[in-house]
């Protein structure tokens, strides 16, 4: 385990489910109490805290799913495993895969964690827009959005660098 594709993804990895974790429990403790819907501005028209709970995915979606919690948690752990199996195989020189997968999977670990914990996901971050309010989300959804945003980049330029790299072997050859 001493590569650096390993390293870089246990460290993003580790620091996102800590930060997570740790902003999870402090909007458990400091944001609960407030009243159904009361919110903390953070920047008046864009940012707000609200305490939410989530027992479904993104935006909600399956809350109403029967045994729900277990079929979620399998598909997290699933979702999880995937992800290890990719990072075995990716090129050790892709490095923003790498964090990526990191990224992705201490995104995956820490709502895992929420459903494991507490049957559901604690979300509180809320972004507006004049009359557009995004649904409220937590640090490991950001992460598995900024991860799946990398994954796509590393796609996008992945033909190019394969190309380049099979110029030069025909230059040289």
């Amino acid at each position: 385990m001493s590569k650096p594709k390993y390293l870089l993804f246990s460290a993003l990895g580790l620091v996102t489910i800590l930060l997570d974790q740790w902003t999870k429990a402090l909007a458990r403790t400091h944001l609960r109490p407030l009243r159904f819907g009361e919110k903390k501005v953070v920047v008046e028209g864009f940012f707000d805290l609200r305490y939410s709970e989530n027992p479904g995915v993104a935006f909600g979606m399956f809350q109403d799913l029967q045994g729900g919690r277990v079929i979620l948690t399998l598909v997290a752990a699933f979702a999880l495993a995937m992800v290890v199996v990719y990072l075995r195989r990716a090129d050790d020189r892709h490095y923003r895969l790498h964090a990526a997968l990191g990224l992705i999977g201490g995104g995956a670990i820490g709502n895992l964690i929420d459903r494991i914990a507490y049957g559901r996901v604690t979300d509180f971050i809320v972004w507006r827009y004049q009359s557009f309010e995004w649904p409220a989300f937590n640090i490991a959804d950001a992460a598995l959005v900024v991860g799946v945003g990398l994954m796509i980049l590393d796609m996008i330029r992945a033909p190019k660098r394969h190309v380049s790299e099979g110029a030069s072997s025909d230059a040289s050859a």
